[in-house]
């Protein structure tokens, strides 16, 4: 199983990036999806989760700024991120729970992407 994340780049304060990171690897079904970021210096944090059905969850610091979804047909998550604050900027890692591959059949437990980087110049 691959995850390939997209669409980091350089935004000024108060702008918008959106993120796509799509599955790939036979998969038959993923439990859950979401996106966790690390600022230089910090620990790993988690930004955004969603489940199959799509329940969400958000970090409090990025509540009403960032909204995840998904599509279970692409095994895609995406994380729009709106009003963007310099303390924002981090590698975004998006990560995927409760993968069942068919070929050959087996479950992950998890898996991650390369990670992105987004920076918010103030």
């Amino acid at each position: 199983v691959q995850l390939q994340a997209s669409g980091g780049g350089l935004v000024q304060a108060g702008g918008s990036l959106r993120l796509s990171c799509a599955a790939s690897g036979s998969i038959l079904s993923i439990v859950d999806m979401g996106w966790y970021r690390q600022a230089p210096g910090k620990q790993r944090e988690l930004a955004a989760t969603i489940t199959s059905d799509g329940s969400t969850n958000y970090a409090d610091s990025v509540k009403g700024r960032f909204t995840i979804s998904r599509d279970n047909l692409k095994n895609t998550v995406y994380l729009q991120m709106n009003t963007l604050k310099a303390e924002d900027t981090a590698v975004y890692y998006c990560n995927a729970r409760g993968i069942t591959t068919a070929q050959p059949m087996r479950h992950i437990p998890s898996s991650w992407g390369q990670g992105t980087l987004v920076t918010v110049s103030s």
